[in-house]
């Protein structure tokens, strides 16, 4: 793919995602140190951060922009080849995210790119549309959230209990928007590994006022009896209603329906996926599953043994053992509420028709 090629090792393509998904607020833009590759915390409230389907629409619009095809068929083979490069290489540098939502952006991009040289037959004046209409849908996609966050805060009970999971700007809007509007409640929020999700969010949220506890993902059970509503972010949503979101939502879901609570999610319409997953192991979650100790990426320590003076000490693990290291599990639609999404109020059943009416 000589024209979305570089001098550098790493095709230009993957250089734009890892910068539209890296932090553009506050003093990153002028740290010369930061590292592209590198995502970094940006505060969970921050409007201009991209989800991961929009930082691959828009990397592909690099691709158009830089394109030296002559013709349709030579663009869609050099956008399909940018594609697979980015999923190829999503995993490994992003310490081991699902692909699953950044594969749902560019099958999206390509569907358009397919229907709308289907509408203007001329390549040039088709290449020009493709630009003008991807930077549209840029722009929409980023006013997703707030219109999900319009519907959604009606459903935070005032004077409730609350509990999420992840690091979901999705969820974050919803609940800004329901403490805007003079609604009280608390919020408890799972911590879990491998990122420190959950106290990073925790931190946000203590910022922004709303009281927050911060627990276990392990002792969500021990808790659920005080929750009044679940609601969690979603990395996609499969064709069946289900969801795929970060490890241990599955879990959360049935602790959910045990308690007789409402589990809700909520998500873009750009992260519905052409997916049909009907169990945990129908999920594509790429190489990182089952590994070596010594390869595992994920790390094991014992936080009881450090203080302020004192550094945690890791555990070395036996090579032999196998570390079960994945980042995302599926959540079957039976367990769902409902989907508040930028199309409106979703029940899980609705998501085939959705589906439907985004590829047609």
């Amino acid at each position: 793919m000589a024209a979305d090629s570089s001098t550098d090792a790493e095709p230009l393509v993957l250089q734009d995602l890892h910068r539209f998904l890296s932090y553009r607020g506050g003093n990153a833009q002028n740290d010369e140190s930061s590292d592209p590759k590198k995502e970094k915390v940006s505060s969970l409230f921050d409007k201009s951060a991209m989800a991961v389907p929009v930082a691959a629409m828009k990397a592909l619009l690099g691709v158009v922009e830089r394109t030296e095809a002559e013709t349709m068929m030579q663009l869609q083979n050099e956008l399909r080849e940018a594609a697979d490069i980015m999923m190829s290489n999503f995993s490994k540098s992003t310490s081991g995210r699902s692909h699953i939502a950044l594969k749902s952006g560019c099958e999206l991009f390509l569907k358009y790119i397919t229907r709308t040289f289907l509408e203007v037959s001329d390549f040039e004046e088709c290449k020009q549309n493709i630009l003008e209409r991807g930077q549209r849908f840029q722009m929409i996609s980023l006013a997703a959230r707030d219109r999900i966050a319009a519907q959604a805060a009606a459903f935070v009970p005032n004077n409730g209990t609350v509990l999420t999971h992840g690091y979901s700007r999705v969820v974050a809007n919803i609940l800004l928007e329901a403490a805007n509007a003079n609604k009280h409640f608390d919020l408890i929020i799972l911590e879990g590994r491998p990122d420190a999700a959950g106290a990073k969010a925790a931190q946000f949220y203590a910022q922004k006022g709303i009281p927050v506890r911060l627990v276990l993902d392990s002792a969500m059970g021990t808790l659920m009896e005080q929750v009044d509503v679940v609601l969690t972010g979603a990395e996609a949503i499969a064709e069946n209603g289900g969801v795929i979101n970060k490890v241990g939502t599955y879990a959360l879901a049935c602790c959910a329906a045990a308690n007789n609570k409402p589990f809700y999610i909520a998500a873009e319409s750009y992260k519905f996926a052409r997916l049909y997953p009907l169990r945990q192991s129908d999920l594509p979650l790429g190489p990182q599953q089952n590994e070596s100790s010594e390869e595992a990426s994920i790390q094991f320590c014992d936080t009881t043994s450090g203080s302020k003076t004192k550094p945690i000490i890791p555990i070395t693990l036996d090579p032999a053992i196998q570390v079960h290291d994945t980042s995302v599990d599926f959540t079957p639609s039976k367990f769902i509420t409902l989907l508040f999404t930028d199309l409106g109020v979703l029940t899980p059943s609705a998501v085939s028709d959705e589906l439907i009416r985004l590829y047609q």
